[in-house]
């Protein structure tokens, strides 16, 4: 399953909370996006990584503006 269609089923969940489907959403980027990262990983994996890491972070901004934007403002340092 790609991570559109990851964010998009956690952002539907009804029965979590905002920080639950925060939680979850940070999950995807230590489990999925993190763990394939190494030292050897090609210039295009790791803008692929980036830009994944980026749409969590965007569909994170749109359940609490200011967690959102912390972590959008942290990738930019």
């Amino acid at each position: 399953m790609n991570i559109n269609k990851k964010i998009d089923k956690i952002l539907k969940y009804k029965t979590y909370s905002i920080r639950n489907k925060i939680d979850s959403l940070l999950k995807i980027v230590t489990e999925e996006i993190n763990c394939n990262l190494s030292t050897d990983s090609t210039n295009k994996e790791i803008k692929k990584a980036i830009q994944n890491r980026k749409t969590i972070y965007n569909a994170i901004k749109t359940l609490d503006f200011n967690t959102g934007e912390r972590f959008l403002r942290l990738m930019d340092k």
